[in-house]
């Protein structure tokens, strides 16, 4: 199967197969957001995958919104994810950080009482997850000195994975949080540099690129997108413009890999003239991982079509720690559900 051939990422990266785990929320850190024993565990049961991408990872503690994320910005959440690291290494396997800040998509019981930050001040609708008594507050819009300094943020944040011991990081640019909230009109109202014009909703993003790989360098930097993921945001006329651009720039800078970030990759959109996948894969020259529902059936007849270079797989590695060594097999897998949320296998 092509899907289980070994794959060069890069001139410094081989994969044992173009699996990738998908990013996936647990909440399972400690209240000090430090990844814990059981956590190096859970990811080296699933080593074996060609390249994991960690739970999505807060930057700085701004950037909590939901309970007990990890985060990679204090000396004991570095040393809790070299656990993991040196377990995933030992199996042979590879491990991005996913760095991330949530943005508006928070409540003040994670920020010491302050508002959530934003790139403008627009109300996220609806209740906040684990905590359904509770609506989302109307954020506060950064200023530009606080945007420099998320920057830094995530830029440390990266020095810290490596540190660590990941082989790369992974940019959260998706699914409805910070960088994604800069780059889509309805949640970006600004009228400076940061706002009101393509590249202006874009230079968060790509500032963020250039420092993280000025840091760690291109070869270990990849980032997720989501031009028609519209998870907390919606859908304005010409944001596909953003992307167009934003693509165009990216493609100059080497990077590891650009990921999918959309929930159903069979769904087609007009303004991007087709799925989220195949729009990325005419914008941009270099790897991409696809997601959003693909099974290992789906993925080898669409990698045969160079419709994407990597799968990554999300839900059915909660359910089968063994995910890869199923698919060789050919065996059936253990069908995910809910319940499997409440505790780390």
């Amino acid at each position: 199967m092509k899907l289980l051939e070994k794959y060069k990422l890069n001139s410094t990266i081989e994969m044992q197969n173009r699996i990738v785990m998908a990013p996936l929320t647990r909440c399972f850190a400690t209240d000090e957001l430090v990844p814990t024993q059981l956590m190096a565990d859970y990811y080296e049961k699933r080593a074996d995958a060609g390249l994991i991408i960690t739970e999505a990872t807060i930057v700085t503690k701004g950037g909590q919104g939901y309970p007990n994320t990890p985060g990679l910005f204090s000396k004991e959440q570095g040393d809790g994810w070299k656990l993991v690291t040196d377990k995933v290494h030992k199996r042979g396997g590879k491990i991005f950080a996913q760095l991330w800040h949530v943005g508006r998509v928070s409540h003040s019981i994670y920020l010491n009482g302050n508002a959530p930050v934003a790139p403008s001040a627009v109300l996220l609708a609806g209740r906040v997850p684990r905590a359904e008594d509770l609506e989302y507050p109307m954020p506060r819009a950064l200023e530009i000195s606080e945007i420099e300094t998320i920057i830094q943020e995530f830029k440390q944040a990266a020095i810290n994975a490596i540190e660590a011991g990941f082989d790369g990081v992974e940019i959260h640019g998706a699914n409805g949080y910070l960088i994604d909230q800069f780059l889509h009109q309805h949640t970006n109202l600004r009228d400076d540099q940061y706002g009101g014009s393509v590249a202006n909703r874009a230079r968060f993003a790509l500032q963020i690129i250039d420092e993280t790989i000025k840091a760690i360098g291109s070869h270990r930097v990849g980032i997720r997108l989501s031009p028609a993921a519209y998870f907390n945001m919606e859908y304005v006329k010409g944001d596909e413009d953003t992307f167009d651009f934003l693509l165009e720039m990216i493609n100059d800078k080497n990077m590891a890999y650009v990921h999918v970030g959309i929930f159903d990759d069979t769904a087609s959109f007009d303004y991007l003239g087709g799925t989220v996948s195949e729009y990325i894969r005419s914008k941009y020259k270099g790897v991409l991982i696809a997601s959003g529902g693909k099974t290992s059936e789906v993925a080898e007849q669409d990698l045969h079509l160079n419709k994407y270079d990597l799968v990554a797989i999300g839900r059915p590695f909660i359910a089968n720690p063994d995910y890869v060594s199923r698919v060789r097999s050919n065996s059936s897998l253990v069908d995910y559900n809910e319940s499997m949320l409440t505790s780390l296998v």
